[in-house]
């Protein structure tokens, strides 16, 4: 036991559990503010950013890769130790509301 207690690559693996709890806490209080954003945007101006979905397909694609090392589903750490993540789908197509909906 005192073994496992002191062996350091767990130790260091930790400090990247804490580190990257913090980062997502983060990320979490982000993607709330871009979801009350885009909501807005869609209410008084019937379309959602644009520049704002790619970054927000970006952000739950990144938390996403956190919860997996955070949940010892992966050994490989996220942004910044890899690259920033990239769309995983095609792009997003955008479908305006038809007149009908829109009354």
């Amino acid at each position: 036991m005192k073994d496992h207690i002191l062996f350091f690559p767990t130790w260091v693996r930790g400090f990247f559990l804490l580190l990257f709890l913090v980062i997502y806490s983060v990320a979490r209080i982000v993607i709330l503010t871009i979801i009350i954003f885009q909501f807005g945007s869609l209410l008084f101006t019937g379309k959602v950013n644009e520049r704002l979905l790619e970054f927000g397909e970006h952000l739950s694609i990144y938390s996403y890769q956190i919860i997996r090392y955070l949940t010892f589903n992966t050994e490989e750490k996220p942004f910044p130790f890899r690259s920033w993540p990239k769309s995983a789908q095609a792009p997003i197509e955008v479908v305006e509301p038809t007149e009908d909906e829109k009354s």
